[in-house]
């Protein structure tokens, strides 16, 4: 009835040992631990508190309470905002331009102007010279201021027309499907500044082709 066990079954090393298991079966890790197949491994750091979890994610965007601080984080935004589409105007990046001054038949007009030296851009050197001609007593030079004053008028007037019929011409030829509406004004405008206050900034010298 009893049969003796063979010599070749395995033995467990272990009492306690389930059946059929044997220490080959035993794996080590990397670091010499002995793991056991569907065991997890220890992941070297405790697992954080749920509390602490919580606190490290990134919250909401909640707006301040009080009007007060609201507008003062308005206003900073605002000058920040300011500050950044004024140096991108300094460098001629065009999203920051104003409306005015959008388009290929503006910076073809700016291009025209600033290539040339013109008369319009002494007009702020005339005006503080007839500002003085003007406060010295006498008529005959109040007699000279006027008449100054209606040649240099008159210069502005002949320039800007030459000058902006120029760039509707390019235009026209450039940009066939662009509309050259107000451009005449504001040619005569840029050419009656400074060159050095320009805005936008004069991207061509003096004497370029355009």
């Amino acid at each position: 009835m009893f049969r003796r066990r063979s010599s070749d079954a395995p033995v467990a090393d272990d009492p306690g040992q389930a059946p059929g298991f044997t220490a080959d079966q035993d794996s080590a890790s990397d670091d010499g631990v002995r793991t056991r197949p569907g065991l997890t491994p220890a992941k070297g750091k405790p697992t954080p508190k749920r509390s602490d979890a919580q606190s490290s994610r990134r919250g909401p965007y909640l707006p301040p309470s009080d009007r007060k601080t609201a507008a003062k984080q308005t206003r900073q935004r605002d000058r920040s905002d300011r500050a950044r589409q004024q140096q991108a105007l300094q460098r001629g990046e065009e999203w920051a331009f104003p409306p005015k001054d959008r388009g290929p038949v503006r910076a073809l007009a700016r291009d025209v102007v600033d290539s040339r030296r013109g008369v319009g851009e002494y007009y702020m050197v005339m005006v503080v010279l007839l500002i003085v001609l003007l406060v010295l007593p006498g008529t005959a030079t109040k007699m000279l201021a006027d008449a100054v004053v209606v040649v240099l008028l008159v210069a502005i007037v002949v320039e800007g027309y030459f000058v902006g019929g120029r760039v509707k011409k390019l235009a026209a030829e450039r940009f066939p499907d662009k509309s050259t509406k107000g451009v005449m004004a504001y040619t005569m405008m840029r050419g009656v500044q400074m060159r050095r206050l320009r805005i936008p900034k004069p991207r061509v010298q003096r004497g370029d082709k355009i």
